[in-house]
């Protein structure tokens, strides 16, 4: 069970940090001590900090971010460098900008307390907004509040004014203050830290009368010392604070309430640790019922209790912070696994509680997304929960909790759990990057491959690879203005045209699309100098068309993950088959066999002897496009040589289905380029040679439910059955040009004529890659050839499954260990086996228009008309071609 989707939510979904603190002013930053970053330690315990679990596992990431050795001397040395920008003369303010936001990276906003110790030493909340994704908002600490109100009352009144007069005087200001806040969008919260006032055992609404005297006689002693104290270390005055906080937001007219956060558990050693547990405060939450309250710091090491207030009351949040860097990693653990013991995770929230330094967020984030993994992906696999589940559960602690209680505005909007994609398994350092971060990324990338040339590419409706090519300083022009969609355009008749640019009838030759370019399938190649982009295709306002190649399988894809659960895997073989130029004079025959290609055959090692020869294509295989397919980030699973003179193959490794065909096109593109730079000619024709194989694309396939898992037969038997069950239409997208059809020939392991299935069956059209003891979602299609657009085709053989499990299609195809041509009618009937392939790309496209199932889970019905029109004038223009002069214009072509 791999659990994709839900590592990748778990390592992208954005965070709301529900509660953290301002970074220091440059100024400023020496005053406090690095090793303050994960430890609530300070003075002489800091040294001792450097032998916790913490302290070490904080080292190792931090210096696996700063490319240095991981020792506290050397990740010391590098962040002081950091810090000291102004004294490096090859740094700059940008540097430390950028190291800011690599440590705030997958953060969405930042709910900041500015009460710490040294505000004065701190950014304001507003200037942290370049960090983050949304604006950042303010939680208004009450005793900082109080202690300027105090300060200023006792400075401002008479020496002889009655105590309980400066008493009322000072929490007249204090409510006034307190409702501007209330009133005021920027500040979402409260925070009490009252817990270093004396504790949290709160006394209930009908004892503070009782409090009063007490009260009284602290302001007293307040007003005798001039108004001077280090901190308003007051028990009643502080409790007379907390119990007015929590008054004046229940009798607010809003209908959001404004929480109040409270610091519990987890901190230095000013607190009273049994006095620290939630648990003190069960008689003050009950009297406030409609005063959100949170819980902080996961309580530690009381974080049972606050997973039990949060469940009990509606009104109780538990956030699960702090202990993220302060503890060890299986320390974090245990914290994740006791708060989902008893609490609802709608009720948990989560922070940082980064203050001062950046890599207080980085270390928080880093650390919190591996242990949900551990600890999510270990839930999964027991049962206790499915990973739709699991991934609301990400999403609700980390965004959605946070910004329904806070009442958020956010400019990110997380996807629906179903349609999470599994396309990149990022690390968390690189997570939910902004668009900007994006585009430096890209123009990073630029920059050192040493870009001259971008190609934005696309595939056709006749399967032509295309692309226009911009110059880089044009591309990098386009980044730093936004380069979003409607940078670049294309004109809408680019999905009419035929290989020799006539477009058909039904297009015409006005309108132009607006290019989205995907710069995340940004890859190098396929000529030196050169990088390519796939793009998709926009309606000029934007909107997707569902003409668009791309986009129409990328909506295949999230519509059986949304509706069903369904995730895929998509691996493509490549077979083509080198060729070279013909220099016979006055020949018609522009291409020849390769000369040195004696004893040529499957796998045979004497096809790759001369593999080191200056000149041969096995040693240009062998070194320079494998450093191609290397560079451009395509990996491979193996090649060898095929059947057909000069023919190979070269076997990708699986990916979803995008990404799968981008890698195909772009591999394609590389292949043909490095082959065509030595003088040779790349050919993808179906059936090159009468008397020998033909070339296909073979895919091979796995598909996996979130809900049921891996390799199940309730799941992917009705999948493949549905694809059997379509298969005369879908071989219209499979075997997309006329020439195809030369290769559906029997007993050549080519796929044959017969619809069937087998289990390790060469012969058959799909066949299951496990044996009869290891089944498994692992089957391959081997109708595919090289002329079919794998956009289209794949988005024909997932929909087609899909619609078998919606369906519950029953395999009523058994499996055939031999090979159908050779089989009698009744032995074909026995097994299932009534029906064949349409015989031309004729009946095939009738077979399309027919399926009125299969046309329906596409979703697309204008995308199928264009894709008949375009073909039957492909058959028109072939159709009039001589079968040599075909067989030239192909490989001209393709």
């Amino acid at each position: 069970m791999d659990l994709k989707a839900l590592r990748t939510a778990i390592r992208t979904t954005s965070i709301v940090d529900n509660h953290a603190h301002p970074l220091l002013k440059a100024q400023h930053q020496d005053k406090h001590s690095l090793l303050s970053i994960a430890t609530e330690a300070n003075g002489e315990a800091l040294n001792d900090s450097q032998s916790s679990l913490a302290h070490i596992r904080a080292v190792k990431q931090l210096a696996g971010l700063l490319d240095t050795e991981p020792t506290w001397t050397a990740v010391e040395s590098a962040l002081k460098a950091k810090r000291h920008w102004q004294e490096d003369a090859g740094s700059s303010p940008d540097n430390w900008t950028e190291w800011i936001r690599t440590c705030m990276q997958g953060i969405e906003t930042l709910l900041l307390d500015d009460g710490l110790d040294g505000a004065g030493e701190t950014l304001d909340y507003s200037m942290h907004d370049p960090f983050v994704t949304s604006k950042c908002k303010r939680i208004v600490r009450i005793e900082a509040l109080a202690e300027d109100i105090i300060r200023r009352c006792v400075a401002s009144m008479a020496a002889a004014e009655e105590t309980r007069v400066v008493l009322l005087t000072i929490f007249t200001d204090f409510e006034r203050e307190i409702r501007r806040c209330l009133a005021d969008p920027e500040v979402v919260g409260f925070k009490s830290i009252i817990c270093y006032r004396g504790g949290l055992d709160l006394p209930g609404i009908m004892q503070m009368e009782m409090e009063m005297p007490a009260a009284v006689e602290e302001v007293g002693s307040i007003v005798l010392q001039g108004g001077e104290f280090t901190r308003l270390q007051h028990k009643a005055l502080n409790h007379l604070l907390v119990h007015a906080t929590a008054r004046l937001i229940a009798e607010s007219i809003s209908e959001h309430k404004k929480p109040i956060q409270f610091h519990t558990g987890l901190g230095d050693n000013d607190i009273v640790l049994t006095k620290s547990s939630p648990s003190h405060m069960q008689t003050f939450i009950a009297d406030y019922p409609t005063v959100p309250i949170v819980i902080l710091h996961a309580s530690y090491p009381w974080t049972r209790e606050a997973g039990y207030l949060a469940a009990m009351y509606p009104n109780v949040y538990a956030d699960v912070g702090e202990v993220f860097p302060f503890i060890s990693r299986q320390g974090q653990e245990s914290v994740m696994k006791q708060i989902l013991e008893l609490c609802p995770w709608s009720k948990i929230l989560w922070s940082t509680d980064g203050h001062w330094f950046p890599e207080t967020y980085v270390l928080a984030t880093m650390q919190m997304r591996e242990v949900l993994e551990t600890t999510l992906c270990d839930l999964v696999r027991d049962g206790d929960l499915n990973e739709l589940q699991a991934i609301q559960l990400v999403q609700d602690i980390l965004f959605t909790n946070s910004t329904k209680l806070y009442n958020l505005q956010t400019e990110t909007t997380l996807p629906i759990p179903e349609s999470i994609s599994t396309t990149a398994l990022v690390d968390s350092r690189s997570a939910n990057k902004s668009t900007s971060q994006s585009r430096r990324d890209v123009v990073k990338t630029l920059h050192e491959r040493g870009c001259k040339w971008l190609r934005l590419v696309w595939v056709d409706y006749t399967a032509s690879t295309r692309c226009r090519v911009i110059p880089v300083k044009q591309a990098l022009k386009a980044l730093e203005s936004g380069g979003g969609v409607g940078t670049w355009t294309n004109t809408m008749a680019a999905f009419g045209l035929l290989q020799n640019d006539m477009p058909i009838p039904q297009i015409t030759s006005t309108g132009m699309y607006k290019l989205d370019v995907d710069w995340s399938s940004l890859r190098a190649g396929p000529a030196p100098g050169h990088m390519s982009c796939f793009s998709e295709f926009r309606e000029p306002d934007g909107s997707e068309t569902s003409l668009c190649p791309r986009t129409l399988l990328r909506n295949v894809v999230e519509k059986a993950r949304a509706s069903q659960g369904l995730t895929f895997l998509l691996g493509f073989e490549i077979e083509f088959v080198i060729m070279e130029r013909n220099q016979t004079p006055g020949t018609k025959e522009r291409f020849q066999p390769l000369k040195n290609d004696d004893g040529h055959a499957w796998a045979v090692a004497r096809a790759l002897a001369d593999t080191g020869r200056p000149g041969s294509f096995n040693t240009i295989l062998d070194g320079e496009l494998a450093d191609a397919l290397v560079a451009a980030g395509i990996e491979i699973e193996q090649y060898h040589a095929e059947s057909a003179p000069g023919q190979y193959e070269i076997v990708l490794s699986p990916l979803p289905p995008l990404e799968a065909c981008d890698a195909l096109v772009h591999a394609r593109q590389l292949i043909e380029s490095v082959a065509a730079r030595h003088g040779f000619r790349v050919t993808l024709h179906p059936k090159p040679f009468t008397a020998s194989c033909g070339t296909a694309s073979h895919v091979h396939m796995s598909v996996s439910s979130l809900t049921k898992g891996d390799d199940k037969p309730e799941v992917y038997e009705p999948f493949y059955a549905g694809i059997l069950r379509h298969f005369p239409a879908v071989i219209a997208f499979t075997y997309s040009n006329p020439v195809s059809y030369e290769r559906m020939v029997d007993s050549f392991w080519a796929g044959g004529r017969w619809i069937m299935w087998g289990r390790q069956n060469k012969e058959s059209p799909l066949r299951q890659c496990g044996g009869e003891s290891d089944p498994t979602s692992h089957w391959e299609m081997k109708c595919l050839d090289g002329l079919a657009n794998p956009y289209f085709a794949a988005a024909a053989i997932l929909s087609a499954g899909a619609l078998g499990v919606a369906t519950g299609e029953p395999m009523v195809w058994k499996d055939c260990a031999s090979d159908p041509a050779k089989l009698t009618p009744e032995q074909r009937n026995e097994l299932g086996i009534t029906d064949m392939f349409p015989a031309n790309l004729e009946e095939a496209l009738a077979a399309l228009q027919a399926d009125t199932a299969l046309l329906e889970q596409l979703g697309a019905p204008g995308f199928v008309r264009r894709y008949v029109d375009v073909k039957k004038a492909e058959i028109g223009i072939l159709s009039q071609m001589e079968e040599g002069e075909r067989r030239q214009w192909i490989m001209e072509r393709y």
